[in-house]
């Protein structure tokens, strides 16, 4: 008797779309305030690309296109016990490791176009912390020219200014998300590599350091500590923010963010219009650190909760402590001790606005912590030593 294989694609995932867009689309413009521009209604299999501004955006995706969508989603969402199962059976989507090559994940999406899926991505890999789109893997590109399908390029603007990363709180504001061009294989596959690696970046790219609107909400500044740990004034520091103002632990410089996104100093001039232009400050200063003169003392203690990930299955919780970034590894304290130097280290990732995902070995760790939890600069910090280490000196990439 011949063996029935098993497809990636479900028969059940049509009337499950077909009900839930209407409850999506109410809910979207209520909250978000956006405008799904030019929907497709046509029966076409795409690969959807798009730039990542909100944890809503796959959303804003689907009420584009009227089919099931199979989205490239990071394995965090795969470790959630029986709310993954759920999400597996609702939608199915292909789980990917972040920041590492995953072969797995790029066979599964050669399989569901074979079956005939439409699939998207966000080839950042992240939301953007300062507004702008980020780093995008040249595998992308490879992977698209692989698919041979036509490429829509979504393009979400207003979605940082709306909630950006780094926030809690959705502030009053205008978004609007829509298609800007299909590109047909007939037209990339006569580019190199490189070329359309540097077409995907432009049509992708958005930079919300602008003062084109207003976006309003009491708590604008809130929780922008997650995302700034570099003071211009006294360097290396840490941030609290209350309401729309935050202010540098160490040397007391405070800075208001407005309506329009824009910084103000209070009492004096701050040096950075917008988040973006301090962010790559930020980039630069940590890139002209050298991570040696962190051996011995470390540059950041931070209580935090570990947890040990069980790849597509669970969590399992291990113990409160603390976590100590020297510029060479981590060493985290709790009912036991861990040092985890960067040498054994293959990847480290930011999840939603403050989570980390540590790959070591066969190990992959999780840890969190309070709201005020700044996660960027550990995943900064790692890449910064690679770079040096890995014979990557000019290398810039700093995990984002």
């Amino acid at each position: 008797m011949k063996k029935h294989k098993e497809t990636w694609r479900k028969l059940h995932h049509q009337p499950i779309i077909s009900v839930a867009l209407p409850f999506l689309d109410l809910y979207t413009r209520c909250t978000y305030h956006i405008k799904v521009e030019n929907r497709r209604k046509d029966k076409r299999q795409y690969l959807i690309l798009f730039n990542h501004q909100t944890a809503f955006d796959q959303f804003f995706v689907s009420m584009a296109f009227y089919r099931p969508i199979y989205y490239v989603a990071s394995e965090d969402l795969f470790s959630k016990g029986w709310v993954s199962s759920l999400i597996r059976f609702l939608v199915n989507p292909i789980p990917i490791k972040k920041q590492a090559t995953d072969l797995k994940a790029v066979m599964t999406c050669m399989k569901v176009a074979k079956e005939g899926g439409t699939i998207a991505m966000a080839p950042e890999g992240n939301r953007t912390f300062s507004g702008k789109t980020e780093y995008m893997n040249p595998a992308v590109a490879r992977l698209a020219q692989k698919l041979k399908l036509p490429i829509a390029i979504f393009r979400i603007e207003g979605g940082y200014g709306v909630h950006p990363r780094w926030a809690d709180d959705v502030r009053k504001g205008k978004m609007r998300a829509y298609i800007s061009r299909v590109i047909e294989p007939e037209e990339y596959s006569k580019l190199s590599a490189d070329d359309f690696y540097t077409l995907l970046t432009q049509e992708l790219y958005v930079n919300e350091a602008v003062a084109d609107a207003c976006f309003y909400h009491k708590n604008s500044a809130e929780y922008l500590e997650r995302a700034m740990y570099v003071c211009p004034d006294c360097g290396l520091s840490e941030f609290y923010s209350k309401k729309d103002i935050t202010e540098c632990k160490k040397c007391g410089i405070k800075i208001q963010y407005l309506p329009t996104k824009e910084l103000k100093g209070i009492d004096k001039e701050f040096p950075f219009r917008f988040i973006n232009d301090w962010y790559e400050y930020q980039k630069d200063f940590v890139n002209n650190l050298n991570p040696s003169d962190f051996y011995e003392k470390p540059m950041y203690v931070d209580k935090i909760f570990l947890s040990e990930v069980i790849l597509y299955k669970k969590k399992v919780p291990m113990f409160e402590g603390e976590i100590s970034l020297y510029g060479d590894r981590y060493v985290i304290k709790g009912k036991e001790e861990l040092i985890l130097s960067f040498e054994h280290i293959s990847a480290v990732s930011v999840l939603g606005r403050n989570k980390i995902n540590i790959y070591c070995g066969d190990k992959l760790y999780q840890l969190k912590s309070d709201k005020h939890f700044n996660a960027l600069k550990y995943v900064n910090i790692y890449y910064r030593y690679k770079n040096i280490h890995g014979g990557e000196n000019d290398g810039q990439f700093l995990g984002l």
